[in-house]
């Protein structure tokens, strides 16, 4: 695990601590999903929306929860970024531990259901309900979308974020996914 990786975690842990106390608990995961389906609007019924949660519940229970070292079923920044550390350490298990969680994100920002996310879905999702200041949205979109089609297909998606969390190339687009990655 490098220092790359480890001020990643953090920035991610900055945006699943929906509540800010330093902890993450179920109930965060579930409102980090929240957060999504408000920025979508309408969506807050669907059945993306449905399996988002489910799939978030699922998230908690099998990744986030066993990092729980002291047993009091919150994870802090230290045992999140250890967690992280022992659970993400080959790409090759990103269809079991992160895939699932991230076709429903992509289904939810997906606002026009066209199999393809603009950069204006990009910016409502991940500038108002994620942890990207919405000035960065569009370099990072830009970054991220590979083939310069100004739309991210869901290989785009899921190669941005099995990038973001196993990967440590500094230059790599993904890093600042979930906002800018500073030492």
């Amino acid at each position: 695990m490098t220092e790359l990786q480890d001020l990643k975690y953090r920035q991610w842990f900055r945006g699943a601590d929906v509540d800010g106390d330093g902890k993450i608990t179920r109930h965060d995961v579930l409102l980090m999903g929240e957060r999504y389906i408000a920025a979508r609007g309408d969506a807050a019924r669907s059945a993306t929306a449905g399996r988002l949660t489910e799939e978030l519940g699922a998230f908690w229970t099998h990744v986030i929860a066993p990092m729980d070292r002291d047993g009091d079923g919150r994870v802090d920044l230290r045992e999140m970024t250890d967690g992280f550390r022992r659970a993400l350490t080959d790409p090759d298990l990103y269809a079991q531990q992160i895939q699932l969680v991230a076709d429903c994100f992509f289904d939810l920002v997906d606002l026009d259901g066209n199999g393809k996310i603009d950069q204006s879905e990009f910016e409502q999702i991940f500038g108002l309900a994620g942890n990207l200041p919405f000035e960065e949205c569009a370099p990072v979109f830009a970054a991220l979308d590979l083939d310069g089609s100004g739309t991210l297909d869901r290989a785009e998606f899921h190669q941005a974020l099995a990038e973001f969390f196993y990967g440590n190339d500094p230059e790599a687009p993904a890093n600042h996914l979930f906002g800018r990655v500073t030492g």
